[in-house]
């Protein structure tokens, strides 16, 4: 199978980590952009090596889907680890396993701790946890490669506590830009749900609190949805099978042809295909699809399992990304849920790596009172974002000013050269996440930036190689942008070095006063 652009990408990226040395590393791409025809060419070419892969998940589906996707797109078969299936005794060098099956003590000891050269991790935010810990350490010598579709720094940081690297990453926004999934609006429903009696556990809403918190709503919810929804292809996620299965009695009551799932359903696979073939549109269901489900045709999709975890929204939402002829944006419909004491997740969590944004263009959404394109939203709230920090920095500037300060605020330099990936970085593996060295430290405030705003190791790195690259291209220094900026020039951070020199040698010449001609927020540098 020919691999898109991103997906080759990604795939020389793991080798190159791991040909670096980083033994354990991550890939993160969307719902619907492929992770499992890359892991499929990263399991072909290690076993060209003569290698044996493990493909490790957590539920059944997702094994099946590994082995079918690794023999169509290589031709490759699969040994089975999983209950009574064994593959010790077979010649495949690819095995799909189980980690229920694989924790196993007894399990475990029938494989030499050598037995695998690679082992891959699918929805590897699940990695953490004792059951799979338990069989990577036993397996401690081999490569691993986790995959995931979390677009969560939060995340990011737990996975980062484990793998040593992220070898590649692919984000929502650009697989939407280049057409690869389908464009999302989000619709915020004015219907206020209280969940301020909703209990915690294992860091989300306690599932049965979650049902009995919603219950009341149901019938306005079903009321919203049919001016919403009524001719669009819809799946609801619900935190209970009782609340899963009431909801569906009620959209049917108000003219939806709506079919349930879950766990125990005898007839599963039938009702999932009666709904791809349209003789119901719309699916409830409790979490049940979350993972290792596709249905493309699905063009609008209702989270009413509110949760503070980016990568099970993802997950949700990720159902109905995909394309599908006649298909041209997928509709997200989420509440006002009313809590006094949980950060819960939005639409805006989606695409937004920055807190300080995702609430903007939450509020925004909210306010809009139509269904918003995502991509267009977090770009006005971005821009909302930047014209508050810079009303903030201007109060920080006249307070400079008055100090004196011979070194440039990093906020100040970052929003001077506008760099969003500065601004917004959030360190996510170990080495990142410790203090600067004092080698840092000095380089820094050598080159005229103030250090003691940077606390993570991480950061320091990113500002040191940017201003290295500013200095390779000729940009203006953090000490120009200082003196110039406390001058009211503006945004002298896009500026080339020599205009900036010459600015500052032209004050200078002039007793230390800025020239009548040139006005500071009028001003732009003359470029060859």
């Amino acid at each position: 199978m020919q691999l898109r652009p991103y997906q080759q990408k990604a795939k020389e990226a793991i080798f190159d980590e791991w040909n670096k040395g980083n033994k354990k590393t991550l890939l993160v791409l969307p719902t619907g952009t492929g992770k499992t025809i890359v892991f499929s060419g990263v399991t072909s070419d290690c076993v060209r090596n003569g290698e044996r892969v493990l493909i490790m998940a957590h539920r059944g589906e997702l094994l099946d889907q590994a082995a079918d996707k690794l023999s169509k797109s290589t031709g490759l078969g699969c040994a089975v680890e999983k209950a009574e299936q064994s593959c010790q005794d077979s010649w495949f060098r690819v095995v799909v396993g189980s980690v229920q099956t694989l924790m196993r003590e007894k399990r475990l000891a029938q494989f030499n701790k050598d037995f695998f050269d690679t082992i891959i991790i699918d929805e590897a935010h699940h990695c953490i946890s004792d059951s799979y810990q338990k069989v990577l350490q036993h397996f401690d010598e081999a490569k691993i490669l986790g995959v995931t579709a979390t677009p969560d720094r939060g995340d990011m940081k737990n996975l980062g506590s484990y793998f040593e690297s992220l070898a590649y990453e692919y984000t929502l926004p650009k697989a939407i830009k280049e057409g690869y999934l389908t464009p999302i609006k989000a619709q915020t429903i004015p219907l206020k749900l209280d969940l301020t009696g909703v209990g915690q556990q294992a860091g989300d809403f306690k599932t049965a609190d979650l049902g009995n918190a919603l219950d009341p709503y149901l019938y306005q919810i079903a009321d919203e949805m049919a001016k919403y929804c009524s001719d669009r292809k819809t799946v609801i996620f619900l935190p209970l099978v009782k609340t899963s299965q009431k909801f569906r009695d009620i959209l049917n009551e108000k003219g939806f042809r709506a079919a349930e799932v879950n766990g125990s359903s005898q007839d599963r696979a039938e009702i999932l295909q009666d709904f791809e073939n349209d003789k119901y549109n719309v699916l409830c269901n409790s979490m049940l699809l979350t993972e290792g489900w596709d249905c493309p045709s699905v063009d609008c999709v209702v989270v009413l399992r509110p949760t503070k975890v980016r990568s099970l929204y993802s997950q949700m939402v990720g159902r109905g990304t995909r394309l599908h002829p006649g298909k041209d944006h997928l509709l997200l419909l989420d509440f006002l849920w009313h809590t006094e004491r949980h950060e819960l997740c939005h639409p805006a969590h989606l695409i937004c790596e920055n807190e300080e944004v995702a609430k903007v263009m939450t509020k925004n959404i909210e306010e809009a009172g139509c269904p918003v394109d995502i991509e267009e939203a977090e770009q006005k709230a971005t821009e909302d974002v930047v014209a508050q920090r810079e009303e903030a920095l201007a109060k920080v500037l006249q307070e400079m000013r008055h100090r004196k300060k011979k070194l440039v605020d990093p906020l100040q330099f970052e929003m001077s050269i506008q760099a969003e990936d500065l601004s917004n970085y959030v360190p996510a593996f170990g080495w990142e996440m410790s203090p600067p060295s004092d080698k840092q430290i000095k380089t820094l405030e050598k080159l005229g930036i103030f250090p003691d705003e940077i606390d993570n190791s991480g950061k320091a790195a990113k500002l040191l190689d940017r201003l290295e690259k500013r200095r390779s291209e000729g940009l203006t220094t953090p000490k120009q942008i200082r003196f110039l900026e406390s001058r009211g020039f503006e945004h002298v951070g896009t500026w080339p070095f020599d205009s900036a020199k010459n600015l500052i040698d032209r004050i200078a010449a002039n007793g230390w006063k800025i020239p009548s001609s040139r006005k500071p927020n009028e001003y732009k540098p003359e470029t060859n």
